[in-house]
């Protein structure tokens, strides 16, 4: 390993997030019931501009009186750019008590607009005298972020979790594209001609270069990468196939922005008790040959080495949270 530590975000669950408009007080209420791990209350895109005041109400109203249990809760404030978000942060962290986890950024660009936040935040802890350090959720939705994810993952102690936000990010690109998240059947391949003079086509993954992208940037700063929307809420299929995609690429996470995606994403991002068992034998494997004095064992006619314990024990360490969570 890197004489250089990573400093592992604290562990939170996060297998989905679900996105909660902050102009409908109604589901601010509703979705503490969700499976969801992680709620954003959301004060930008889903708020139109003459909603954003009464949205900001609403949340604050919610965070006081509404009983989100053990769930991570998250604000997703409006853009750096704008002049909502000096407010969002000063109201609800002046208004509210301890109940709120997370900040979402959203549109980050640089390393400064995570400082911006990150010193405003501590003023306001400060001035507040809250206890619980407030962490941050990291949008990586435009080219210029996409450009600076390294510098932005690092920017601040805060960081918990990088998030793709897929649609802006096609905008920002100029992608020839018009759907939220999924594939495009322009974005293929054809094979040589056959031997029976036919050619297939194969589409292709267009999002795989920004996502893996920005899991080696979490990762290598000890945070959460989370997989953004998808827009089609009736496809099922289409949302499981683009989660497990994600997660195989290494996110942790998807987003839900529809109740009904939210099962599909825990299901995705829950870990099957087939590989926890196995993952279990390989650390009791592990064990047995070290204290036999040796480095490497095979297990079911495989090798495995200290690279195995490191993936099983990630593995462990999940699935313990999620029976601890659906414990409760």
């Amino acid at each position: 390993m890197s004489h250089t530590p990573v400093q592992p975000a604290p562990a939170r669950l996060n297998r989905s997030e679900l996105a909660v408009p902050g102009s409908n007080a109604k589901m601010l209420e509703k979705a503490a019931s969700s499976a969801a791990d992680v709620l954003f209350l959301d004060l930008e895109d889903a708020v139109a501009p003459d909603d954003k005041l009464q949205a900001r109400k609403n949340i604050i109203e919610a965070l006081n009186t509404v009983d989100y249990g053990e769930k991570t809760v998250s604000i997703r404030i409006n853009g750096l750019d704008t002049h909502y978000m000096y407010r969002d942060l000063v109201d609800i962290l002046e208004q509210t008590g301890e109940r709120l986890d997370l900040v979402m950024i959203p549109k980050a660009g640089t390393a400064a607009d995570v400082y911006a936040v990150d010193m405003l935040v501590s003023q306001l802890e400060a001035a507040t005298g809250r206890q619980k350090r407030l962490g941050f959720e990291l949008l990586i939705e435009t080219a210029l972020g996409m450009q600076n994810v390294e510098a932005i993952a690092a920017a601040s102690s805060r960081n918990e979790s990088l998030h793709f936000g897929v649609a802006d990010y096609a905008a920002s690109t100029g992608m020839r594209v018009t759907t939220i998240g999924g594939p495009n059947p322009a974005y293929s391949v054809l094979t040589d001609t056959l031997a029976d003079g036919s050619r297939q086509t194969h589409w292709a993954d267009m999002w795989h270069y920004a996502i893996a992208r920005m899991v080696v940037a979490a990762r290598a700063n000890g945070l959460r990468p989370i997989d953004g929307p998808f827009g089609d809420v009736q496809d099922s299929d289409g949302f499981r196939a683009q989660a497990h995609r994600a997660s195989v690429l290494g996110c942790e996470g998807k987003w839900a922005i529809h109740p009904a995606q939210i099962e599909l994403a825990n299901e995705v991002n829950t870990p099957d008790d087939t590989a926890v068992q196995h993952a279990r034998r390989i650390l009791d494997a592990m064990a047995e040959a070290q204290r036999d004095g040796r480095g490497a064992v095979t297990l079911d006619g495989r090798m495995i080495d200290a690279a195995s314990v490191r993936q099983a024990r990630q593995l462990v360490e999940k699935a313990d949270r999620i029976n601890k969570q659906e414990a409760v």
